[in-house]
Parts: C-alpha cells; structure tokens; sequence
C-alpha cells in the first residue's frame, strides 16, 4: 500500500456523524468543502463508505428502502476543527417511493448537486454490471456544467466489481469512460475506478484520491457546526436507501 493510500485512509477513518437535513436550508453554511456520495438504491453505497471509513457501522443501510430520505452529514477530520464534510445522499430510483416523495427528493437533489456552494467532489456509485442507467445520467445532467468547469471533481465507482470477470471489468472501465467523455473537458477532473467492498478492490485508488481532493481543498474562512448529536449514531441509523450487501 502506497504512503498516499495510507494516509488517505487515515483521514476517511475519522468519519463522524454530525447531522441530518431533510431540507437544504437545515444543512450548516459557509464554506466548509463537501464531498458528497450519491449513488441508485442497491449500488453499494452504505459498503462502500463503509468500507473507505473502515468503520462497518458508520452508514446504515435501511432494509426498507425508501423508508427515510435525508441528507447524512458527516465530519472528516478533528470534530472541533474539521478539514471537510462529506454528505450521504439517499439512495433513488427505488420503485416503491412514492410518486410524490420522488419528485420532493428529485428537487431537493437537484438544488443540492447545482447549487451548494461548499459542494467540491461528488463520488458517484454505479453498478458495475448494469452500467450508467437513465437515473444516474438524470443526476450527471444535475452536475454537468460544474463538472465541466472544473468547480466540481467527480469520481466514479464501478461497484460489485467483484462480481465480473477480467473481460467484463474491461468492458465496464470502456462503457463508463465512454459516458463520461461527454462531461471531459480541459477543465474537468474526472475518474473511473473498479470497486469492490467485499474484496476491498479500487480501496486503495480511492483512498489516494481522496487525500488528492483534501490537498486541493480551499482554506475555508467560514464554517457553522450545529449542535453535536448525542451518542455516536444520530440520525444515522435509517439515512440509506439500500441493501447493505454486494447482491
């Protein structure tokens, strides 16, 4: 393991739960940079923050999915003095949510991805096997002009790459990297990566990117904490839309 990936572990383990928000309006303000993980119901994404934190409880993952829809804030770093947040966005495309509730999330996700301020870096989770869906280039097109400027790096994570053969894995780097070709621009930064939580493959490639977008952060001026939850768990405990498993 690579210095780099060492200590980028290091900071991901200091992940603490800090708040929820169903509502961008209850999120702390200012400037404090925000990584936030997105990803379709049962793309892996409560294993693979899970796994990145090295803490097996930190995301919980719902076995009702659909049951609660919030914005999980998380702290990296000293919690008085934190360097980041990173935001756990619910799960979509469940298609057991409400007609209603999905076009509230809908909006609260768009506003969230286009306009937070604070946002730099979005980690998205895509299925290895099945590739970018609908859903998850509806949610690119949210991100796409901040993409291309450059305000917001991306990063995605082919999930259950475990689950693939070597020809597969190939055909799964060429098909992502062929939809993100469209959102490349000299501007941009931009990866792909195979992941598995289960064989822990691509841990180390994330965890060196992560310390790269640390080392990029802007010094922040401004930042508000709200009140420190109670215990270790918060609202945490019903904040993910998935399947905790690589099924």
């Amino acid at each position: 393991m690579s210095d780099e990936a060492k200590e980028g572990l290091g900071w991901l383990h200091t992940a603490k739960f800090l708040t929820s928000a169903s509502k961008i309006s209850q999120l702390p303000q200012g400037d404090m940079p925000e990584i936030a993980f997105v990803g379709r119901s049962n793309a892996g994404k409560s294993s693979a923050i899970n796994t990145l934190a090295q803490q097996r409880q930190l995301a919980f993952a719902s076995k009702t999915p659909g049951r609660t829809q919030l914005i999980n804030l998380f702290t990296l770093g000293a919690r008085e003095a934190p360097d980041a947040f990173f935001a756990d966005l619910p799960g979509y495309g469940y298609a057991a949510v409400a007609r209603g509730k999905k076009l509230v999330w809908q909006k609260v996700m768009a506003d969230y991805l286009e306009v937070r301020r604070a946002l730099m870096g979005v980690v998205l989770m895509v299925d290895s096997r099945h590739g970018f869906t609908p859903l998850d280039l509806q949610l690119m097109d949210f991100i796409a002009q901040r993409v291309k400027t450059g305000e917001i790096k991306l990063l995605v994570l082919l999930t259950k790459a475990d689950k693939l053969s070597k020809a597969e894995a190939k055909q799964a780097i060429a098909g992502a990297s062929a939809v993100l070709a469209d959102y490349t621009t000299d501007d941009s930064d931009i990866g792909v990566t195979l992941f598995s939580s289960l064989r822990r493959v691509g841990v180390e490639d994330v965890a060196e990117q992560m310390l790269a977008w640390k080392a990029a952060m802007p010094e922040r001026v401004h930042f508000e904490l709200p009140p420190m939850p109670q215990g270790e768990g918060g609202e945490a405990a019903d904040e993910d839309f998935e399947e905790d498993d690589e099924a």
